[in-house]
């Protein structure tokens, strides 16, 4: 392996790169890892992957992000390996109780976990240049916007749920059939148009109407309640982020806008809110604790997250003469606002839960 002076990288795995792959393939899967070994153990009754089988999957995926940084001949090859097996390791894990108990309604669940192993695997063959060099960006930006599908099933499925629990007054969520069909065979259309074919008129419209939609569905979830709960609005933070890319993905197909913008809109604001929010959620019910009493250091861990994200996709457009520092400043904010995560949440992960009870 040969390392470049300022990087700890190999010199054919560049930073921007890695970056990249490991905020899609690393971090996003693992908490969507997480998420829904736990939900769908609850949706189907069954036991999902636990004990030493468990460990050993998160094996595969600690190897994969270590590898990169050691002096091991051929250290890429084998996190490309131990990288995809976890993926096929998490596919059969979730795909397993799901078959079992005959639950069809979660095939969309699986079909793009499916999808997004296959975006890995898409980037990997690019990357050891199996296949044209271009299929290494097909990889990272199929990876990303299936995740961002995936982070909008899930969030069509529990943001309303947890909003009309959670507040304090009578609501009145909207969810409209015809926005959930329309707005996933648009979609579709957009990851094909965007990714593959790389039409920017195509794209653009698409991505206008999917902001349209997603607006209107944002708006059917609104009650203004949420806002005194901190784990509804980074959820609702978030996927405004989310619905924020879609407008900056239409307007850089007319003006004079980085297409980085409308990246971090879905990456920085709205998947990193929304796992944010959702492991600040998940890891209090699952220790046996409150989910209604989030310690206040997390409520300053989600201020720093959104900061990070308007600095990083906001800022520059007013300021883009700084362009470089602000992605610095960007930077420093999440890795504050995940170390106040880390802070508190890691003391509770590592032990045995309040309640005594299995989980």
């Amino acid at each position: 392996m040969h390392s470049t002076g300022t990087s700890f990288l190999p010199a054919d795995f560049s930073p921007m790169l890695w970056h990249g792959h490991e905020m899609v393939f690393g971090y996003s899967i693992a908490v969507i890892s997480g998420f829904l070994l736990a939900a769908i153990k609850n949706w189907t009754n069954r036991q999902t992957l636990h004990g030493n089988a468990l460990f050993a999957l998160a094996l595969l995926w600690l190897s994969a992000r270590i590898l990169p940084f050691t002096d091991l001949d051929s250290a890429l090859f084998f996190m490309a390996v131990t990288d995809l097996l976890f993926m096929l390791g998490l596919l059969a894990a979730i795909a397993s109780p799901v078959i079992q108990s005959r639950q069809w309604k979660q095939f969309p669940i699986i079909l793009k976990v499916g999808l997004i192993a296959a975006s890995n695997l898409l980037f990997y063959l690019g990357f050891f240049n199996i296949t044209p060099p271009e299929t290494i960006q097909w990889g990272l930006y199929s990876g990303l916007y299936l995740i961002v599908s995936l982070i909008m099933l899930m969030g069509r499925r529990v943001i309303p749920f947890f909003i009309e629990k959670g507040v304090d007054e009578t609501t009145n969520i909207r969810n409209y059939k015809w926005l959930d069909i329309s707005s996933t065979i648009l979609f579709i259309a957009f990851w094909i148009v965007e990714v593959f074919i790389a039409n920017f008129f195509w794209a653009g419209l698409l991505a206008a109407i999917l902001f349209l939609l997603h607006g209107i569905r944002l708006v059917g979830w609104y009650t203004p309640g949420i806002w005194k709960k901190p784990l509804l609005w980074v959820l609702y933070i978030g996927y405004g982020f989310i619905v924020s890319g879609f407008g900056l993905k239409a307007v850089t197909t007319t003006l004079d806008i980085s297409p980085w913008l409308s990246v971090h809109a879905f990456a920085a604001g709205g998947i990193g809110l929304i796992t944010l929010g959702m492991m600040s959620r998940v890891a209090l019910g699952h220790t046996g604790r409150n989910v209604f009493e989030l310690p206040a250091l997390v409520k300053l861990a989600f201020g720093f997250v959104i900061v990070a994200a308007c600095v990083r996709v906001i800022l520059p457009l007013l300021l883009p003469q700084f362009y470089a520092e602000l992605i610095t400043v960007s930077q420093g904010l999440w890795i504050i606002g995940f170390g106040l995560f880390v802070f508190v949440y890691a003391p509770m992960l590592i032990r045995p839960r309040v309640d005594g009870r299995y989980g």
